[in-house]
């Protein structure tokens, strides 16, 4: 049985993955400093699995306290998510995100070359495509400059690994994601917020529910069918399972070529307004939202060509869009009866 060590597992597509990896038959290690997350996600994990997961709040960035990791764990592969992920915030801190997101994965890459550990997973973006000329995009379409610190961070780090992969024995695959939403159908465990939602699905349900003040649209004059900016959101237990998908092929040693780029989405694009209204068809509850000026850092329209990911991996989405909008909500009223 593999073992997989799965940073920033406390977050929220990390939880999800570990699910996946647990209920595929893979051991997992859990390394989140827990500074964007909670440890108690992990008991959510063992209540749907019946597996205990253990975390080491390990800061990636400091590179010693990194090595340990591998020096009481032999790992077969690694999943790294761990990043910090707004959008808004990068704009405004910038050298915030360039510091925890590339130093933390150079010594990630760093350590995974010395102990010689074969594959690795690397959890990439769809904003590393930036204002596309063309949609759907494909994993060929050429980067535009990224909108975001963020978005910047993502390229520079699949360059990183597509570098390191030219001399490289590890094998790679990067996998661009669209818009994780939703939670685990059994509503144990979803995206924890922390602070302000920068993302629409959390901002609706929170609004839903009596937590935020306003849900705000940001900008309708866009140039798309409605004025709103176009997403193509996909289920978080889709993503999950993309990367057990991911590791399989890894592990079985079926990629092509040693450095695979993969997107996942659904293929559809979806406006900030159709998703709205899908919440409010599945609910029933009326959003009454406003209309702000638009957002720096959000690209107009993006979503997703999927063929690679349904060839290489036998990956189907799951999950509709109305699936999407459930789960969040049955989540979001969860963590209301939480005390």
């Amino acid at each position: 049985m593999d073992t997989i060590l799965v940073t920033g597992g406390c977050g929220y597509i990390g939880a999800h993955t570990i699910v996946d990896l647990v209920e595929h038959g893979y051991e997992v290690v859990c390394v989140d400093n827990n500074s964007r997350s909670s440890k108690q996600i992990l008991e959510g994990v063992q209540k749907i699995t019946g597996h205990p997961i253990i975390n080491y709040q390990t800061d990636l960035c400091d590179y010693n306290a990194t090595c340990e990791l591998f020096e009481k764990h032999e790992v077969n592969g690694i999943i790294h998510f761990a990043a910090f992920k707004s959008v808004e915030e990068s704009v405004q801190f910038p050298l915030l995100y360039f510091h925890n997101n590339l130093v933390s994965q150079i010594n990630i890459l760093r350590c995974a070359e010395t102990f010689v550990i074969p594959n690795f997973v690397f959890s990439s973006s769809c904003s590393v495509y930036g204002n596309a000329d063309t949609i759907p995009v494909r994993e060929e379409t050429i980067l535009k400059k990224a909108e975001s610190p963020y978005g910047r961070t993502k390229q520079m780090g699949e360059d990183m690994i597509t570098d390191i992969a030219t001399t490289s024995a590890m094998r790679f695959i990067l996998l661009r994601y669209f818009n994780p939403v939703g939670a685990h159908p059994s509503a144990i465990i979803g995206e924890v917020p922390y602070g302000r939602p920068s993302n629409l699905i959390p901002g609706i349900t929170q609004f839903a529910a009596g937590k935020l003040p306003a849900l705000k649209v940001y900008g309708n004059d866009y140039p798309t069918r409605d004025g709103t900016c176009i997403r193509d959101f996909i289920h978080v237990c889709d993503i999950a399972h993309a990367h057990t998908l991911a590791m399989d092929n890894l592990v079985n040693n079926k990629n092509k070529t040693n450095c695979e780029i993969m997107n996942l989405g659904t293929g559809v694009g979806v406006t900030v307004l159709e998703a709205i209204h899908a919440f409010e068809k599945v609910t029933g509850r009326k959003l009454a939202y406003s209309i702000d000026e638009r957002r720096p850092g959000d690209v107009v329209a993006v979503y997703a060509n999927n063929d690679k990911a349904k060839s290489i991996l036998n990956w189907t989405p799951a999950f509709g869009l109305e699936d999407m909008m459930r789960t969040a909500w049955e989540w979001e009223l969860a963590l209301s009866k939480t005390p």
